[in-house]
């Protein structure tokens, strides 16, 4: 062999750039047999390793500054500082995941009002899904499991509309019936429709449950993206499944499609075509 040649082999990647790649979780929650657990099933993934546990809010958040993670898993009910009250102070350090067996729909929607990025119920979800869902998390995707999306969605449909800009709707107001004065002076409103019950709706357009899950996250107004996290599908199976959808709903579009399945464009109750 000449001085000048030299043995092929293949490139290792450094300790350090390997541990700088992987994605960083800190896990707080006051069971030590569910944090044994996650740690446990979390660590033993090439791309994850988990640099530290707390017991409550205030160790999490002490802990968080030590060693900077990617993702935090948080409880939602702990002694001491419980998860919600720690997350204002958590999500500037990192996405934050809650995981708790909290599914009530007021702690789902303050933990989101407060930042999470994402709600998983545990009972809900797979090794594997936990483990996707840590990752999309890391990456700022967003990810709720059945419960906690149903509560998303019954929230908005139950929380108060907002006002809408001057003038925006009164055309379409006037289609749907004589309307009534509007109190401002300022043209009239439509006496309000009855919306469609999801069941009714379903039945009406022959839709699977499926096709009905998602097209009550796409009335709610989540995005590809969103539906495919909740739902735990591809974004091109969401798509497959919007296409069908659209095609049962006569629509070309998400708006079309939602005023129909709400009951509240001007042929929703009217024959199919």
């Amino acid at each position: 062999m000449t001085p000048d040649q030299t043995i092929p082999h293949d490139p290792v990647e450094p300790a350090e750039e390997i541990r700088r790649t992987r994605l960083r979780v800190l896990v707080a929650d006051d069971n030590p047999v569910v944090r044994a657990g996650l740690t446990a099933l979390l660590s033993g993934r090439e791309d994850i390793t988990v640099v530290a546990e707390a017991t409550d809010g205030r160790e999490a958040y002490e802990a968080a500054h030590r060693h900077h993670p990617n993702v935090i898993l948080l409880d939602v009910r702990m002694p001491g500082v419980d998860g919600i009250s720690a997350l204002p102070h958590l999500v500037p350090i990192a996405p934050v995941l809650m995981l708790t067996y909290s599914s009530e729909s007021e702690i789902v929607h303050e933990a989101l009002r407060r930042g999470a990025g994402g709600y998983l119920v545990h009972g809900e979800f797979t090794a594997d899904q936990l483990v996707a869902a840590v990752r999309d998390i890391g990456s700022g995707s967003a990810h709720f499991t059945a419960s906690a999306a149903g509560a998303v969605v019954a929230g908005l449909r139950s929380s108060k509309p907002a006002p809408l800009p001057e003038n925006l709707g009164l055309a379409s107001a006037t289609a749907y019936d004589e309307g009534i004065p509007n109190p401002q002076g300022k043209g009239i409103y439509g006496k309000p429709l009855s919306r469609l019950q999801p069941s009714m709706a379903q039945s009406r357009y022959r839709l699977s449950m499926r096709e009905a899950e998602i097209m009550e996250l796409i009335a709610s107004g989540m995005n590809n993206q969103q539906i495919a996290a909740t739902c735990f599908i591809s974004e091109k199976t969401v798509k497959n499944h919007i296409n069908r959808i659209f095609a049962k709903l006569h629509s070309t579009s998400r708006a079309e499609a939602a005023a129909k399945w709400l009951g509240t464009a001007p042929d929703a109750h009217g024959d199919l075509r």
